[in-house]
């Protein structure tokens, strides 16, 4: 980069950064909660609850531009001093979270059992992930307007509102499910159950801060079709990230329930990090949108240069921390010995990944906040396609287990992280503009 860059006040930056890490981690940290009930109904519904919540995630993750697009929309219009109008953005994200959760949630109904039996095989593991998911499922419509709803607040740069939202919806969620699944003996049921009331707590509140904002609530047709032009780079991008987790999760099922819920473990430790890692992305979404929009291209770089060495930072710190719990934490989750003997071939792939994972985590959210889509979009298909996919599936022909399917996904991390560090040194990511964040850049 050769022109000179400006920095954000440390303290400014942990300001937006510190809310967005309790709205990030609050969902991880009760699915971490919902594991270490449901393992103690043994090694089935713990592999069901594995399939079901990939599956789960599959669903409305695949729908994150209601977040990481509206924030890249309002906050540049934010930066260029149009509140009203990044409002309104977040009303019509809304809406279409809204619709889009209403169709996902008829649809699911008919496709949880088959698509279950084609994941996993017909069998126990299918049918307990088929019982929660046609449950949690009901949820979709106020997952994605929660989505929305913290899309149009961090681009307002708003994350303390937020905290407060999921938290609450969170901390329900928490205290009914072991109440739901043990002493009122509803099982894996209870699971999914909890998880519904805390999502419809969590919708309402971002519902009523829109009536607060006094904004137009009318849906708006046009609007919507812009933001699913943007949404367009992100949909694609995101399922390159869903077919290798559900793959990854669905050769882990066949492999053994055993190996199903071990890759569990891990798993949702990993994205439990990845999300503690991604608080720093969304400070630097927001503030990188608003520079841009408000005209500093130097600004935004600075930020982007920023942030990527606190990423790395704290990823070494992170992999150090979880290299010392390598004994003590998973007996936490569960107390079979077959699959506490199974999760060490996991376990180390996801710690020495962490310091990779704060930078590629960060320059997400540059260029998330700088409206360039399209790049990470081919960025995330070739990295998936040379990387993690054939690794996965070579895993389940050879018989490599969870070392196979975790050293697919270091191949997929650092992939990722040679093609973003090229993108951030081009500099060719920072297009100033109120509204450029509605195309996307080449």
């Amino acid at each position: 980069m050769s022109e000179p860059e400006e920095r954000v006040a440390p303290r400014r930056l942990l300001g937006l950064a510190v809310p967005a890490l309790g709205v990030l981690a609050a969902e991880p940290l009760y699915v971490l909660v919902d594991t270490a009930v449901v393992g103690h109904l043994g090694a089935v519904p713990l592999a069901g609850l594995a399939l079901g919540g990939t599956l789960f995630t599959l669903v409305s993750t695949q729908l994150t531009f209601l977040t990481y697009g509206t924030t890249a929309r309002t906050a540049r219009l934010h930066g260029a001093g149009r509140r009203e109008d990044a409002v309104a953005e977040g009303v019509q994200a809304t809406w279409l979270g809204l619709t889009v959760g209403v169709v996902l949630l008829l649809l699911a109904q008919l496709a949880a059992i088959p698509v279950a039996d084609l994941l996993a095989g017909p069998g126990p593991i299918a049918d307990a992930a088929a019982t929660w998911l046609r449950i949690a499922l009901c949820g979709a419509p106020m997952v994605l307007v929660t989505m929305a709803g913290n899309g149009w607040m961090r681009g307002v740069q708003d994350t303390a509102r937020p905290l407060r939202y999921v938290l609450v919806g969170n901390v329900v969620s928490a205290v009914l499910c072991p109440v739901l699944v043990h002493p009122l003996g509803w099982g894996l049921e209870g699971s999914a159950v909890a998880n519904l009331v805390g999502q419809t707590i969590a919708a309402a509140l971002f519902v009523r801060a829109l009536v607060v904002e006094r904004a137009p609530l009318k849906p708006e047709p046009a609007r919507m079709r812009a933001q699913l032009g943007l949404g367009r780079d992100l949909v694609l991008r995101t399922l390159a990230f869903q077919a290798c987790f559900v793959s990854a999760t669905s050769v882990a099922a066949r492999t053994g329930a055993e190996a199903a819920a071990a890759h569990q473990v891990v798993w949702q430790l990993w994205t439990f990090l990845a999300l503690v890692l991604d608080s720093l992305a969304i400070a630097a979404q927001s503030l990188v949108g608003a520079a841009l929009g408000g005209g500093s291209a130097r600004r935004a770089k600075g930020i982007a240069r920023q942030v990527t060495w606190y990423g790395l930072v704290f990823g070494v710190v992170l992999g150090a921390v979880f290299a010392a719990l390598a004994g003590p934490l998973p007996a936490l989750f569960t107390t079979d010995g077959a699959v506490l003997a199974e999760i060490p071939h996991a376990w180390w792939f996801f710690v020495l990944l962490q310091p990779v994972a704060g930078v590629v985590f960060a320059l997400d959210g540059v260029f998330l906040g700088a409206g360039d889509a399209a790049y990470l979009r081919t960025a995330t298909l070739l990295s998936a396609a040379v990387g993690y996919l054939p690794l996965i599936w070579l895993s389940l022909a050879f018989g490599w287990g969870l070392a196979g399917i975790w050293t697919g996904l270091s191949l997929f991390m650092l992939l990722r992280l040679v093609t973003l560090l090229l993108r951030a040194r081009s500099g060719r990511w920072a297009v100033v503009g109120a509204t450029r964040a509605e195309t996307t850049v080449g």
